[in-house]
This record gives C-alpha cells, structure tokens and sequence, in this order.
C-alpha cells in the first residue's frame, strides 16, 4: 500500500500548560535580589503548602493578615515580563476579555527532604495563573531509591485532570535553569524531595489573579 502524507488538525481540549525561557536580565536579578535581600525579605511559611523552611517572599498585593502585608521587592521592570509572559498565555489559550492583577510572588529554596506536597493555587481570586521558574539547579540530585533510569529527586510534577485512554494527564518536565512553567490556579503539581545534603534547589513562583467570564471563553473557536 503506497504511503500517503497524513494531513490533519490538532484541536485542544482542555488546560494548557506553556514553558517559556527567561531573559538573562530577569534571570540574573531574581537571583541577586534573594542573594542579597534574603535576611530582609518576609518569610512565606506560614501561608505556604510547601514544607520548605526556607521560603521567601518578593511581592504581596492581597489582603494584609496577620501572616503577610503587602509589599514589593521587584522592579517594575520584571513585573512588566511577568505581565507580558501572562497574557501571552491568556491570548494564545484564546482566553476573552480578561484583567490581569499579580497577586504574590515568593521563591522556594530547597535542601535535601524538603518537598512540596499536591496543592493548588488561588490568590484574591480563584481564577487566575500560576507558574514555576527554575533558578537554581543542582547537578546532583543524591541517590535514586530505585529505578535510577527514571529519576524523580527533587522533579516537578503537573497533574492534569483529564482521564481515560490515550490521555498524557501528567508532566514531568526534564528541567533547566532559565525554565518558566505558566498554567491555572487549580492545575495540581507536586515537588518530589532529593537526597544529596549538599545540593540546594531554588524555585520562583508568581501567582496572577485572572478575572474573566469563564463561560465566554469556555468554547472552542
């Protein structure tokens, strides 16, 4: 049977999950502002998933508690690429008349047994964007308890909620320094914990409010 060239669509249905690569100018100020303003910056903990001691906040725009107050250690300059990177998301997933307003900002600096249980996100809204951005890396992650060919210290995972066959519903990204991952507030995602007591793994996370009409832009067009 002659082969023939197979033509079709490809047609989503469902929650997306995009990878960007940051700009060395953001990249290099994330980190040097955590390296020299840690001691100063507002521990996250108390209002965090994660069991990570050392969690810092950058920016908080919600409701002032007795856990966190609202502040800003990020120039306007890199919240304006976060802005950007946000709606180019909100556009390309063909998401209708939105407004956009970032709510936190914290980074995660793992050791070796902290982890990052399932959770979900929300800020003032329950609708809105999430991400992770990959700052710090380390080459050794320790020993994997088993299947070394499938190494899962210190991994990212994004649980998808779609089901049935023929289905990819997880990710678990081979992650790079300089990686960003955007996708919803109610996407489940997970760090696994790693071994190696002298590595340290850091992470960014920035949470957008996104209010829209979820049913203008719930179909397909």
């Amino acid at each position: 049977m002659k082969e023939e060239k197979m033509e079709f669509s490809f047609i989503f249905l469902g929650q997306s999950v995009l990878k960007y690569q940051v700009p060395l100018e953001v990249f290099v100020g994330l980190n040097e502002l955590y390296e020299t303003q840690k001691k100063h910056l507002p521990n996250a903990n108390k209002q965090l998933a994660g069991k990570i001691p050392d969690e810092v906040s950058l920016f908080y725009a919600g409701p002032t508690n007795k856990r966190m107050h609202a502040h800003s250690y990020v120039s306007e300059d890199i919240l304006k690429w976060f802005y950007s990177i946000f709606d180019h998301y909100l556009k390309w997933n063909k998401t209708r008349e939105y407004k956009m307003d970032i709510n936190s900002i914290w980074i995660n600096e793992m050791k070796a047994g902290d982890y990052n249980p399932v959770h979900i996100h929300q800020g003032k809204l329950y609708t809105g964007l999430s991400s992770v951005m990959i700052l710090k890396l380390p080459k050794d992650m320790g020993p994997e308890l088993t299947r070394p060919d499938q190494p899962m210290n210190g991994q990212l995972q994004i649980l998808g909620s779609a089901s049935g066959q023929f289905v990819t519903a997880d990710y678990s990204p081979r992650m790079k320094i300089g990686d960003f991952y955007v996708f919803p507030y109610d996407v489940r995602h997970v760090v696994y914990p790693f071994t190696n007591k002298k590595a340290k793994r850091r992470t960014l996370v920035c949470n957008v409010d996104v209010e829209y009409n979820p049913v203008d832009s719930r179909t397909a067009q």
